[in-house]
């Protein structure tokens, strides 16, 4: 596994996690030799074979980008994780730990001795300014990545769960897994969602008093959701859909594959409708969790 993304996003958070899961953390490994690591690992009898790298901010770009593409086309069974987070949540958590981003020189610019000095080490004045351009120089990275995780709502311990959630198959040769999640379109729509499904033109058990102080989990709003024709209705369509783009994602060979369903606030609507899908999709032999982004708020 190659774990990337923005720096602050929580790398170390997973790497840490995925130490505790049995895996073999190596920090800051420099692209070129990552194909070195990757032989060792499948050679017959080596003792590792669950390796994670973690790619520190100066070894991204075309050489990480490169070296995933030749693991790929020599079919090595490589997963790319990239972290992500908005950038108001980035420059808070710099704010709080009080440290400098990478990418940024502070007051003073960087002193480069040649042209090719600054091309190689782009730096940036402000905290922002260094999140934007670290976000821009880790695209064509981003673009690779098997599962793209959002951890600008996750504290430590939340980011630390949800790569106990995706991970923790000790299996040689994972199915490709489906996370379902709810969420509110009036929080954004999810960073990671490969696939969105809207759901807010169902009727609003926000309105119905004795439903409004509970949540989707809640029998009486989940029996009153699903009761609805226009749900019944959804389902009969959404499900067959599913459970057609399901295979072929996997024929693809994703790895990761995230079903969005929102309704306003992600508490009633989306949280039925995602449990719904979630028992459907399971009885129907996929591999696949459940989990509510917006439910708490």
């Amino acid at each position: 596994m190659i774990v990337a993304g923005l720096s602050g996003a929580g790398r170390s958070t997973a790497a840490n996690a995925l130490e505790d899961l049995g895996w073999f953390v190596i920090d800051n490994l420099p692209p070129h030799l990552i194909g070195d690591v990757a032989d060792m690992v499948a050679r017959p009898g080596a003792r590792l074979r669950r390796v994670a790298l973690v790619a520190g901010t100066r070894e991204y770009r075309e050489d990480l980008v490169t070296a995933i593409s030749q693991l790929r086309e020599l079919n090595a069974a490589v997963r790319v994780v990239y972290l992500d987070a908005p950038t108001d949540v980035l420059v808070r958590r710099y704010d709080d730990t009080r440290r400098r981003h990478p990418l940024h020189t502070g007051d003073q610019p960087a002193i480069a001795d040649t042209p090719e000095q600054v091309m190689a080490e782009p730096v940036a004045e402000s905290v922002i300014d260094a999140i934007e351009l670290e976000r821009e120089l880790l695209a064509d990275v981003r673009e690779t990545a098997d599962v793209v995780i959002d951890t600008g709502d996750l504290n430590v311990h939340e980011l630390r769960d949800r790569v106990h959630d995706e991970f923790g198959s000790t299996g040689d040769e994972p199915q490709m897994r489906t996370a379902v999640m709810s969420f509110g379109y009036k929080h954004g729509v999810p960073r990671e969602a490969d696939l969105v499904f809207d759901c807010r033109f169902l009727p609003n058990p926000h309105w119905v008093p004795e439903l409004r102080p509970f949540t989707g989990l809640h029998p009486g709003v989940s029996e009153w959701v699903l009761g609805q024709p226009a749900t019944g209705t959804f389902l009969e369509h959404l499900m067959p859909l599913l459970e057609s783009l399901l295979p072929s994602y996997r024929t693809e060979g994703k790895s990761y594959l995230t079903i969005a369903l929102g309704c306003t606030g992600g508490r009633h609507r989306s949280v039925a409708i995602a449990e719904a899908v979630t028992r459907l999709l399971a009885q129907a032999g996929h591999d696949l969790h459940c989990r509510h982004r917006d439910i708490a708020r």
